[in-house]
């Protein structure tokens, strides 16, 4: 919410992606007919309302059972201070304001938008729990968390060893300069023994209205190069990355990894080396296995695939990788012929058919190929 009319506008409208979190893995709230549960966020500082509404509700005097207290599911994830009215609400937003972002500046950026015909600026900032108001503001900011990332948890914010990215819109509002909350990322600084630490990257949203507009590619790519900067970091990882985010990752990656020398065509159709690993590594702070992965869409790139012989090499090259778990099976079979009676042993022959193997690496080396296609065409774009 920017302005009191978006109270009633159903553009700035935007539902859960997910809500098992709160109300169970049926995701029903019982008991209500016309059921509408409303939550409003002021767009910058992130004040909330919330009100419930339905048309008729059971009752446990005449119907014999009770409806679900959702109020109680709700208010057990929206910190307290919340408004219940509007009016509270409305007058909470004319002090919008005074609202300034947390933190350092890194980055400002602009994205054009087709439907206002201009350019909006955008920045990305960085903060950390000593800002005054931020950890209230962060409160009402991981709410979201539940309705949008699967398995998303409430982190400790009493450990230092966070970090918190935060993207915001600039915009007007009757002459002044206001901003909106469009995204944020959490980072956790893991000690790599003697003197290294290791940030990784616990959780990413972009807020449903700004998907799609390329702004986690420039949060990421904002949270690289502030740690690049940085001598005491070795690399920077992800904590259990869905697969949207592994294709953010490349993309973002193979964007910063192209310019590099080890990563010329003609040192790329030699093969991966380990001069690509120490390269990326210290220059960009990308891990082994992700240097891997940019080198075989670089690769890709640089291969006529309509050559037989460069289509043949590519092949070999990439699948040679992915047959490592196959391999690692294969490896545990020659243990067990070793130790198991020949009844046992058929039966774990069974479960490991060397032509069902062979159609699961095309398959998988297919799907790769698909998603390193799209990553080499958003590089193009971009």
């Amino acid at each position: 919410v920017r302005f009191p009319e978006d109270l009633e506008d159903d553009n700035t409208t935007f539902n859960p992606e997910y809500s098992h979190q709160v109300f169970g893995d049926d995701e029903v709230a019982f008991g209500y007919k016309g059921l509408k549960i409303l939550l409003y966020y002021i767009a910058g500082n992130l004040s909330t309302l919330f009100r419930i509404e339905y048309t008729s509700k059971v009752n446990e005097k005449f119907d014999c059972v009770e409806a679900d207290d959702v109020e109680s599911k709700i208010r057990e994830i929206i910190p307290p201070g919340f408004c219940t009215n509007t009016d509270d609400f409305v007058s909470l937003l004319e002090k919008e304001v005074n609202f300034k972002p947390f933190g350092m500046l890194l980055h400002t950026y602009s994205v054009h938008n087709e439907e206002a015909g201009e350019d909006i600026t955008y920045q990305i900032y960085k903060a950390d729990m000593t800002c005054p108001g931020f950890r209230e503001y962060h409160e009402r900011l991981q709410t979201f968390l539940m309705w949008f990332i699967e398995t998303a948890s409430f982190i400790d914010v009493d450990d230092e060893r966070w970090n918190y990215f935060l993207v915001f819109e600039k915009y007007n509002k009757d002459g002044a300069t206001l901003f909106a909350t469009v995204g944020y990322m959490t980072v956790y600084n893991y000690y790599v023994y003697p003197d290294k630490t290791r940030p990784r990257v616990s959780q990413m949203l972009i807020l449903p209205p700004f998907q799609g507009e390329g702004h986690g590619a420039q949060l990421l790519e904002t949270v690289h190069r502030y740690y690049m900067s940085s001598p005491t970091v070795l690399d920077i990882t992800a904590e259990d990355p869905s697969e949207n985010y592994v294709k953010l990752r490349d993309f973002v990656l193979v964007k910063l990894c192209q310019d590099l020398l080890c990563f010329s065509p003609g040192k790329l159709m030699q093969g991966f080396s380990q001069e690509m690993v120490m390269e990326a590594q210290q220059k960009l702070k990308i891990n082994k296995q992700h240097t891997r992965r940019v080198y075989e869409i670089l690769r890709l790139r640089a291969t006529d695939m309509g050559d037989a012989e460069q289509s043949r090499s590519y092949r070999l090259d990439v699948k040679r990788r992915l047959i490592g778990p196959y391999k690692k099976k294969q490896r545990e079979l020659a243990k067990m012929r070793r130790c198991l009676r020949p009844e046992e042993l058929t039966n774990q022959l069974n479960q490991i058919d060397l032509n069902m193997q062979h159609e699961q690496l095309e398959e998988s080396f297919q799907q790769l190929i698909s998603d390193y296609r799209r990553v080499l065409e958003r590089l193009a774009q971009a």
